[in-house]
């Protein structure tokens, strides 16, 4: 199944998506809210959402205005260092233990929303990434399990403030600058992908021009692998935790086809402007 978490007017829904049309599975199904938080972690409600027989009137997906999968998520894993070219790339040394850091709330946003380079600093970078949603919690997760408690796959586009990525050890402050992190718009399930989203063409492009291309298969360590790593550090919550995997991108990312972002660029001065 695909979803999709937006509005056609002021009242944000959960839609299932088929082909370029939208069904409201929140009108069809209350329990199932206005994001994705509920379906994560309820096994049963997904089972009700895929044995609707009749999903409702559909709307042309062109017309949802995107919003964040899950509104609130508890965490935002963040694996940075995760392919070989983009290691080399960057002048860094091929790690035997991944790189990770965290990302707050207010860092991301829906795809199709502005990326907000601040006045301080003009090397906002933009890079694409594979990221996967937990459905089932849990705690010392054996990588053999692990693909069981991954509720669906997704793209994130990472806008980093490259100056500040830098100026400590730690890569937090380049990373979590307001509103540079959107993610979506659609959510697949993942009988809709290889196991653990491997194979997965992942590409940037400006217009036709396409600027890098790599595949999910070149991961070095994999999203079971990832599971099995950090849930051996803090438990894994059904429907509030987010990861991503790293590979650069630009403006416009698109993950075999399933997925994709379509990003602007706007500085902080003329956000303000419009909003004002």
């Amino acid at each position: 199944m695909r979803f999709l978490v937006g509005s056609t007017d002021d009242e944000q829904r959960t839609f299932l998506v088929k082909g370029d049309q939208a069904y409201d599975i929140s009108a069809q199904i209350p329990e199932v809210g206005n994001d994705l938080s509920a379906l994560a972690g309820d096994p049963a409600l997904m089972a009700q959402v895929a044995a609707l027989t009749d999903a409702g009137a559909s709307v042309p997906v062109a017309s949802i205005t995107p919003a964040l999968p899950i509104a609130a998520p508890g965490k935002i894993i963040c694996l940075g260092l995760n392919y070989i070219d983009h290691i080399k790339e960057g002048g860094y040394e091929i790690p035997d233990y991944p790189a990770s850091f965290m990302r707050g709330r207010t860092s991301i946003m829906a795809a199709g929303a502005p990326m907000i380079r601040p006045p301080c600093s003009d090397k906002l970078d933009y890079e694409a990434e594979l990221m996967f949603i937990i459905g089932k919690g849990g705690r010392h997760i054996a990588e053999a399990d692990a693909l069981d408690h991954v509720f669906g796959y997704t793209v994130f586009n990472d806008g980093s403030l490259r100056d500040y990525q830098r100026k400590t050890h730690q890569w937090t402050p380049g990373k979590n600058f307001d509103d540079t992190g959107a993610i979506g718009p659609n959510v697949v399930t993942p009988d809709e992908v290889p196991a653990g989203a491997s194979g997965l063409k992942i590409e940037s492009r400006v217009g036709d021009e396409i600027l890098q291309s790599s595949n999910t298969a070149n991961m070095i360590w994999s999203v079971a692998r990832t599971i099995e790593i950090n849930c051996s550090q803090i438990k894994l919550a059904s429907n509030v935790n987010n990861f991503y995997t790293n590979r650069r991108c630009e403006l416009e990312c698109s993950q075999c086809q399933l997925l994709a972002i379509t990003m602007v660029i706007a500085m902080l001065d003329d956000v303000v402007t419009q909003l004002g």
